[in-house]
């Protein structure tokens, strides 16, 4: 008896071809769609990876599978493989918007020793190269962070946050994991930064959506001068203190920005993308322990919402 959280035959069709064969250190992998429906269990119901269904084999091969695709960025190559597929049939609606959403964190999550994500030398260059290039992210986020797992303190206890970008249809296109405290206006260009659609023949990947919206708490010069720079049309509304601030200048002040009201009225959008990816509980309530496999459980949430769309 399957679950209801498991790929369907149409799913796993799509999925099956775009995944590693080699485990790169003694052969071939275990059966690649029982241990997949395994962490899409998990992620799904949020139970403890002791807790898994015998059906889907050892626990303890479905969290180090992973573990393992977290830290050489297996889930996040998925996510945009898929994406390119919906590009390429014009599927995407590069309307975008950007938000971001708190996440409390479980006590269990916590307590974690200091430590970067392993570089793993097994796989392809390219997986490697991924591995470093996450190994750096997370350093980054040591700076910040409780202990670089993204984790920070507020009243009720540790918050992380994802900050994200959403196409038209509510699916998720980039996301970036950072402590709570952080403010949203700090990670908008490593949301749009990461915005990365590979093309399935010859091209560079899409990397310029059409527009962009967000909310105030993205109001600042630093945003709106990265999205002149970059030649994209935004819809961002301007704080009240600005506004007057520019008022008092008189003509120093320069002119408002422009504004479209039915242009922001599409930015529920990303919001109704947040309430998908949290339907998800191990993505609404946080219990990895290390940031990066955080980010891996997200991102992997976020590969279904595409192949259910």
């Amino acid at each position: 008896m399957g679950s209801r959280t498991d790929l369907t035959d149409a799913q796993w069709e799509r999925l099956e071809p775009l995944l590693p064969v080699s485990n790169g250190r003694c052969g071939r992998w275990r059966d690649h769609r029982q241990v997949v429906n395994g962490v899409l269990y998990r992620i799904r119901t949020g139970v403890q990876w002791r807790d898994l269904p015998e059906r889907y084999g050892p626990w303890k091969t479905v969290h180090e599978r992973h573990r393992r695709w977290s830290a050489d960025g297996t889930w996040e190559m998925l996510l945009r493989r898929i994406q390119a597929e919906a590009d390429a049939a014009g599927e995407i609606d590069w309307d975008v918007s950007v938000d971001s959403t708190s996440v409390r964190a479980h006590h269990h999550a916590a307590g974690a020793r200091h430590a970067p994500p392993p570089v793993l030398k097994g796989g392809s260059a390219q997986m490697v190269k991924a591995a470093r290039v996450r190994a750096e992210l997370i350093g980054r986020l040591a700076e910040v962070g409780a202990g670089g797992e993204a984790l920070g303190r507020s009243r009720g206890g540790f918050t992380t946050k994802i900050d994200l970008s959403a196409d038209g249809h509510c699916r998720v296109l980039s996301l970036v994991i950072t402590p709570g405290q952080c403010a949203d206006c700090t990670q908008f260009e490593p949301v749009m930064e990461k915005i990365r659609v590979p093309r399935l023949g010859c091209g560079r990947p899409r990397t310029t959506p059409d527009s962009v919206s967000a909310d105030k708490g993205y109001s600042n010069r630093r945003t709106r001068r990265y999205l002149r720079r970059r030649g994209i049309r935004h819809v961002i509304p301007e704080k009240r203190d600005q506004e007057a601030g520019r008022a008092r200048r008189g003509s120093a002040g320069g002119r408002p920005p422009g504004f479209d009201k039915d242009r922001y009225k599409k930015r529920n959008t990303v919001e109704r993308a947040i309430n998908k990816l949290k339907t998800f509980r191990a993505v609404a309530t946080r219990y990895d322990k290390r940031g990066y496999v955080y980010l891996g459980t997200v991102t992997a949430a976020a590969l279904v919402i595409w192949l259910h769309s």
